[in-house]
């Protein structure tokens, strides 16, 4: 496998751990909003990272490093995603794994296998209105509502989040959502913020009046669901 990218330290991608994040590329979504265009649409011309460079690393972290955060673009795209973080429990890591949902199968695998410590899973919208949230005309939405259901089914940490954005998002879209992911154990609002690597341009995040009303709509369906600042 290859990789993109390597944040050497973070306390946030992954909550309670003292964690490094590392990047796939790639994604089968187009979301207009997505803050890490390169990645996704040109992940060649970013710096690449092999395998072992990456496993070097974790075993010169260990006693330092607790948890490892793979994100993307869309890991889930990856063959061998699953030997690699297998080799990664193996050095005694906690991984946490983003993913858009979309590759329901291959998350039970890795959920089933106990790869995975925790799954932070997009909702990227109300199930109306995911076309055009993930830039893909007629989506079919239904991997994405397996991978809800595996979640909330099973027994791994996860958590649900969205990020809203003002062009995009609406109350009646976070009450749909909270119909659909109601008694989830954890869900975050994170309001968009405009990183300068951006697949489409001209989108706004919502102020937190409206981001508070959001959180409020979706309490009544997930209590406890919380705005992330940062």
């Amino acid at each position: 496998m290859k990789f993109f990218g390597l944040q050497k330290l973070t306390l946030l991608d992954y909550p309670g751990k003292v964690a490094c994040t590392i990047f796939t590329g790639g994604c089968n979504f187009r979301c207009p909003f997505c803050h890490n265009a390169s990645l996704v649409l040109r992940p060649g011309e970013c710096r690449a990272f092999s395998e072992e460079e990456i496993l070097s690393f974790l075993k010169k972290r260990l006693g330092i490093l607790e948890g490892v955060c793979i994100t993307g673009g869309e890991p889930l795209m990856q063959n061998g995603i699953d030997g690699f973080i297998a080799k990664v429990k193996e050095l005694g890591y906690s991984v946490k794994l983003d993913t858009n949902g979309s590759f329901p199968d291959k998350l039970k695998d890795l959920v089933d296998r106990g790869l995975v410590d925790k799954v932070a899973m997009d909702i990227k919208n109300s199930k109306e209105k995911y076309p055009i949230t993930v830039g893909i005309e007629d989506y079919d939405i239904s991997p994405v509502e397996r991978s809800v259901d595996i979640l909330m089914n099973g027994s791994v940490d996860y958590e649900f989040r969205t990020t809203v954005v003002k062009n995009l998002h609406t109350l009646d879209d976070m009450v749909a959502i909270g119909e659909w992911i109601t008694g989830a154990g954890a869900y975050y609002i994170q309001n968009f913020k405009d990183s300068g690597d951006l697949i489409s341009t001209g989108l706004e995040g919502v102020d937190r009046n409206t981001a508070d009303a959001f959180r409020e709509a979706i309490s009544r369906y997930v209590p406890g669901a919380a705005v992330r600042e940062g």
